[in-house]
């Protein structure tokens, strides 16, 4: 036995107002179900991408500065290279103290002072921690003015040599002018020797 059901819808017995919200309710749930599936995540989206560009911006921005400056830090890293070694060049290591001693005397030689002795004392280290200090003694002979020429000589070296101590003693005529003994005590820098080398 079969059932047959027959239904009618009249849709000019819904009320009006019935009417307009069945005629809007697919349109309202399109737009709902876009918002929320559409356009919030894009939105999210959208907001994450610009966020990115924004730091993306400021880091582009940072390496432009950066990029700018390069070329005076290369001139000035020329520069502190150039300056690091004069001051190598004034400051050597431990083994330029035999070219100093040459040094010196060729200086006396010229000035014509003669060098009685020359004592290396034992090194110390600077309270810098940067150096270590190498004193000697000197005994010179010749006169005061020799003295002088020999002392200017010193300060066109290139290598940082002080002078302290100075004793003159025992003038002793020869020809024209006194003769002196000359007692003093040098010190001059090495640089200190980096760890592993």
């Amino acid at each position: 036995m079969a059932l047959k059901l027959d239904i009618k819808f009249d849709l000019k017995k819904v009320p009006k107002g019935a009417r307009i919200a069945i005629a809007v309710a697919p349109a309202v749930i399109i737009a709902i179900l876009f918002v929320v599936l559409v356009y919030m995540p894009k939105t999210k989206e959208i907001k994450k991408v610009n966020a990115d560009m924004s730091a993306q911006e400021n880091e582009i921005a940072k390496n432009k500065t950066k990029a700018a400056k390069l070329d005076i830090l290369k001139i000035e890293n020329d520069k502190l290279i150039k300056e690091l070694k004069e001051l190598q060049e004034k400051l050597p290591e431990e083994e330029g103290v035999s070219t100093l001693i040459q040094q010196l005397s060729e200086m006396a030689v010229k000035a014509d002072i003669d060098i009685l002795t020359w004592k290396p004392e034992a090194k110390k280290a600077h309270p810098s921690g940067i150096v270590e200090e190498i004193p000697f003694s000197l005994t010179l002979a010749g006169t005061y003015h020799n003295l002088g020429y020999f002392f200017s000589s010193l300060t066109r070296l290139n290598r940082i040599v002080n002078i302290s101590d100075i004793q003159l003693r025992d003038p002793k005529a020869q020809k024209e002018e006194a003769s002196l003994n000359i007692s003093l005590k040098a010190i001059t820098f090495s640089a200190v020797k980096e760890k592993g080398k």
